[in-house]
């Protein structure tokens, strides 16, 4: 019977074991390598920001509830109608004051438009509800927009400048009223800027009145 204990037999023997033991290294360096690169890959993915974080940045994703939803659904026409007085003072204005005023109303609440849109959307509520305008405080009459519209020159500013106090203490009442009552903070946070921005625009108005 062959014995295997010869010095050669064993050499032989060991040499295939080291190079059985290094394909099983390399083999696990390729495994190591590779979870490393799908690691770096995960990490990568996540530290990098997302696309749609500007897109969702006036999302109101949290809870809400019905006065959330009442007051962009108010807020959106009401909105709509101060644009629409602004529009008006396009070759009718005279006021350098009040000129300005109207870039500073049509720059702050158009964006604010499409804000509550997005929301109503997300919540799967209707932009409109069925409100008519005695609903929300402030609006103006369909005689006081052809009033504002047959104005011109400091005629024009006088009754832009009464309308548009009207106008913007309907829509502070209805901030207040969401910051009292509504639930979803970002929607509470507009409902902040729209009663400090209205509010400072409302003295203004006041002392352009004082001195037209």
């Amino acid at each position: 019977m062959p014995t295997f204990d010869h010095p050669a037999t064993r050499k032989l023997a060991l040499a295939g074991a080291v190079a059985a033991a290094g394909l099983l290294l390399a083999a696990c360096g390729t495994d190591d390598s590779a979870s490393s690169e799908a690691h770096h890959g995960e990490t990568t993915a996540s530290a990098s920001p997302s696309r749609s974080a500007t897109a969702t940045e006036s999302a109101a994703p949290g809870a809400f509830n019905d006065a959330d939803v009442t007051f962009a659904q108010l807020m959106i026409p009401h909105h709509q109608q101060a644009l629409e007085m602004a529009r008006l003072a396009d070759g009718r204005a005279e006021d350098t004051e009040i000129k300005r005023l109207v870039v500073d109303i049509e720059k702050a609440q158009g964006p604010e438009i499409e804000k509550m849109k997005t929301w109503l959307k997300s919540w799967g509520r209707p932009e409109s509800a069925g409100h008519n305008g005695h609903a929300m405080a402030g609006m103006m009459s369909e005689q006081d927009m052809k009033a504002l519209a047959a104005a011109k020159g400091s005629a024009f500013d006088r009754k832009f400048a009464e309308l548009m106090i009207a106008h913007h203490e309907g829509a502070v009442e209805m901030a207040e009223a969401e910051r009292k009552n509504g639930r979803d903070e970002t929607a509470k946070k507009l409902a902040d800027d729209v009663v400090r921005t209205q509010s400072a625009e409302v003295a203004q108005l006041r002392k352009i009145l004082d001195r037209l």
